[in-house]
């Protein structure tokens, strides 16, 4: 028989021309890789930029502005029937220093009332401040309307125009500050701040942080209806 008539020796299976099982799985690995990383990439971009939101607001807490302006916003608080909280009196109060130390020649209070309110935060400030402060009705302005930061900001923004007062002192507790520069920069003001004595607690810094973190990237007006 010729060697050609031969069975060919059976060295096992062929290899495969194509990729294999494995091959497949290491390419299909590879291919989510770069998703995987540009998946962290953007989470450490918003952990960041959470991160730096909570330090501006943080810092925000201690600003306590020493310079003087036209005038100060007093923004508004809880009032029970005319009589002022303690958030609100400690503004007032603050807001009372700012006028008597002379760094402020109007004192700007704000805030409207609740449906069964039978008066407005705005206006309970004025009596505290006239009877407390003795500061004279001339050099007081009222704003009734607001019911959130925004809208108080932005009604002061524009009476405030028709005086030619831009640059103002905006009265707040410590965890406020930073929103409600940004918003009173929204609305056409030039701020600064002195906040009171209140202290603040890490829940409202977290809220205060999200807040803020939203606001510098869609617009305050835009979140009003979920902030006060």
């Amino acid at each position: 028989m010729a060697d050609s008539d031969l069975p060919a020796d059976d060295d096992g299976p062929e290899e495969p021309t194509g990729r294999d099982g494995d091959g497949r799985r290491r390419d299909d690995e590879m291919s989510l890789k770069p998703s995987g990383r540009f998946v962290a990439i953007v989470l450490g971009l918003v952990v960041l930029y959470v991160a730096v939101n909570f330090v501006d607001v943080w810092l925000g807490t201690r600003a306590k502005y020493e310079g003087s302006a036209p005038a100060a916003v007093v923004l508004g608080a809880a009032q029970y029937n005319g009589r002022p909280s303690a958030a609100l009196q400690g503004r007032l109060d603050r807001a009372a220093n700012l006028y008597l130390d002379d760094r402020v020649q109007l004192v700007v209070v704000t805030g409207g009332g609740q449906a069964t309110d039978i008066t407005t935060e705005a206006k309970t400030g004025y009596d505290y401040l006239r009877e407390s402060a003795s500061i004279p009705d001339e050099d007081l302005r009222l704003e009734v309307d607001g019911t959130s930061t925004y809208e108080s900001l932005s009604a002061v923004s524009r009476f405030l125009a028709n005086e030619e007062i831009e640059e103002v002192i905006i009265v707040t507790d410590p965890f406020h500050a930073k929103r409600s520069s940004l918003t009173a920069k929204e609305v056409g003001l030039e701020p600064r701040v002195s906040v009171t004595e209140a202290a603040t607690s890490n829940e409202r810094l977290a809220q205060e942080t999200l807040a803020v973190a939203v606001g510098r990237l869609i617009g305050f007006r835009r979140i009003d209806a979920y902030l006060s």
